[in-house]
């Protein structure tokens, strides 16, 4: 008796496994539902807020920044 008390149940395994599929099945279906509404879009011609990246410059440093004094 007290192995299966430290143990958890085979039952209470299947149901954590089962939520876990659960959970990945709903990402999995956001994103589809998303990549579904982006090609909408495209194929209006119209672009989203999401689909646009910002225009935000990016500074990159010279290889030799490091060495200069």
């Amino acid at each position: 008796m007290g192995f299966r008390e430290t143990q958890p149940s085979q039952d209470f395994q299947k149901m954590c496994r089962q939520a876990e599929r659960d959970h990945e099945s709903k990402k999995l279906a956001v994103l589809i539902e998303r990549v579904k509404h982006q090609l909408a879009q495209r194929k209006d011609g119209t672009k989203s807020e999401l689909s646009r990246k910002p225009s935000v410059s990016v500074l990159v440093p010279s290889r030799t920044a490091l060495f200069e004094r």
